[in-house]
């Protein structure tokens, strides 16, 4: 066991968030304290097998959460160091400008937020190099300024995938290089940590060449002294003082026994989930909604996208070994006869034939009658995946609740139909381009598992709203808690509103900025 020690600072959970801010404040000297509830992710031949991630989901929790009709559900969380940029297709791209302004939806309004793009711009940029991204500047036709370029170039197609971007391209549309976190050098292949493998999308890379915040942040961290990494550390309950305005204890469950542990300041990523929860578990008589909820926000507006995999047959075969490497915006803030955001289109990783669900093959048999010898590896030799993604609306009855010992996730989907219209757009777009393609939709949220939308708890984000107005948000503009003075939350939980881009690189590039805050604070007499 760990000595009771008072630390400068104490970090819960090594995600995007938390691992990427020790990472940032490792070099202070400072006295950190990282506490992971898992632990390292095993490299095992399984990290590679489609059978084990996606048929046994091996590497997500045995968890049960409930939905708000009470059902239970398995969520698609991973606990480990690293948290889910262990098994994330490890896309990262900025927000827009227009994004962090007030936008107009089919069916509502996306909430502007209070810091700007410009306040995120060097940060997107130092993000970048930190985890790697390869992309090309100036093929997206939304992009967003950039100071700099990509630090690395595109992920190259391969030919199959080279064959369906021109044709993209005849159509009149606009695709581009996917911008993606790998550590991959095709100029020098034989020395390249990334063997640009055919299970890298939702797989933990077993070379350790995705750049996930385990490997990227966490493990370059641990080599200053001052940082001390514990695992297996289930942080059950923040503790504070008579007044209730700062945290005093840190209670974790250890190999069984409960510890305690002191800090200055307490910085609580572990996903806007599972932040949200613990700061609703911490009720005490200062903070009887649950710490920090003093707006009574803690919880709302959770966030995680609408989502749609497209499983797309030709009768062209497709050998592409990396075939996640194009993105579509050209709907992204709608067309001339809908003038609302409809979101983004990018290809998923390969679809492989364990990968499809059990009961896929019986609704296929009159789809696939271009393949010859029908199986699911035929199938799987003949297709394409495609991932659609729309903005979710803040809503403040989308919530994640403690009810009991139960955790309650309370979520409508809205903006349906600029989601649905992009489907069916992007429909029409895969006919044209191959005649023979029969688009198969998946429409259960998450690729390519069989399985109740609300599983699908990836992109998460909104639970604990950063604003101005303590009375309709739990985060200042430096993360901390309006209630609770060393507290900060950072992690997806701060957004106010969501976007139609992957939220991880924003999640990265705000934990650099609240890294430069803290290091202020830290270093003040």
């Amino acid at each position: 066991m760990i000595p009771n020690t008072h630390y400068d600072l104490i970090i819960i959970g090594t995600g995007a968030g938390g691992g990427t801010l020790v990472h940032q404040l490792a070099p202070t000297g400072k006295k950190i304290l990282i506490l992971e509830r898992g632990s390292f992710l095993p490299r095992e031949k399984a990290n590679w097998s489609a059978k084990e991630v996606y048929q046994k989901e091996r590497y997500h929790t045995d968890e049960k959460w409930y939905n708000l009709e009470g059902k239970s559900f398995r969520p698609g969380v991973g606990y480990w160091v690293g948290g889910n940029t262990k098994v994330y297709g490890a896309a990262l791209l900025r927000m827009r400008e227009r994004d962090f302004d007030t936008v107009t939806h089919h069916e509502g309004v996306s909430s502007a937020w209070p810091l700007k793009y410009q306040d995120f711009e060097s940060y997107y940029t130092e993000a970048e190099k930190l985890y790697n991204v390869h992309g090309l500047q100036g093929e997206d036709p939304i992009e967003p300024p950039m100071s700099e370029g990509y630090p690395h170039p595109p992920v190259s197609h391969e030919p199959r995938m080279q064959d369906i971007n021109d044709g993209f391209r005849h159509q009149g549309l606009h695709p581009f290089h996917l911008p993606l976190g790998i550590k991959l050098d095709e100029t020098n292949p034989d020395f390249s940590p990334c063997i640009r493998c055919n299970t890298c999308d939702g797989f933990p890379c077993l070379v350790h060449a995705k750049a996930d915040a385990d490997v990227n942040a966490v493990r370059p961290a641990q080599q200053h002294s001052n940082v001390t990494l514990v695992t297996q550390a289930k942080v059950v309950q923040l503790h504070t003082s008579a007044s209730g305005r700062e945290v005093t204890g840190v209670e974790a469950e250890i190999e069984g026994k409960s510890q305690l542990f002191t800090s200055d300041i307490v910085v609580v990523s572990c996903g806007a989930i599972n932040s949200a929860l613990l700061l609703l578990r911490s009720a005490n008589d200062r903070h009887p909604n649950g710490l920090a909820n003093r707006s009574d926000q803690v919880g709302r507006n959770f966030m995680k996208h609408l989502a749609t995999a497209i499983l797309a047959l030709s009768s062209k075969p497709n050998p592409a070994v990396y075939q996640k490497t194009i993105a579509i915006n050209d709907f992204y803030w709608g067309e001339p006869d809908f003038p609302y955001p409809m979101g983004q289109v990018q290809n998923t990783g390969n679809v492989l034939g364990d990968m499809i669900p059990a009961e896929t093959p019986a609704v296929l048999t009159p789809l696939v009658k271009l393949v010859p010898g029908f199986g699911l590896e035929q199938i799987a030799s003949h297709s394409t995946g495609w991932w659609l993604q729309s903005e979710d609306l803040p809503d403040s009855d989308n919530r994640v609740r403690v009810m009991g010992d139960k955790v309650c996730l309370e979520y409508k989907p809205n903006n349906t139909k600029a989601h649905d219209r992009l489907v069916q757009r992007w429909i029409k777009v895969l006919e044209t381009n191959d005649h023979s393609m029969q688009p198969f939709i998946i429409p259960m949220g998450i690729y390519p598992r069989n399985s109740i939308p609300l599983q699908a708890v990836g992109h998460q984000c909104g639970t604990c709203r950063l604003g101005e107005d303590p009375t309709t948000s739990v985060l200042d503009l430096n993360c901390r808690t309006h209630d609770v003075y060393n507290l900060y939350v950072v992690d997806g939980s701060f957004f106010p509103s969501n976007s139609g881009v992957n939220p991880t690189l924003t999640i990265i590039a705000n934990a650099l900025r609240v890294a430069d805050h803290l290091k202020d604070r830290i270093s003040s007499p």
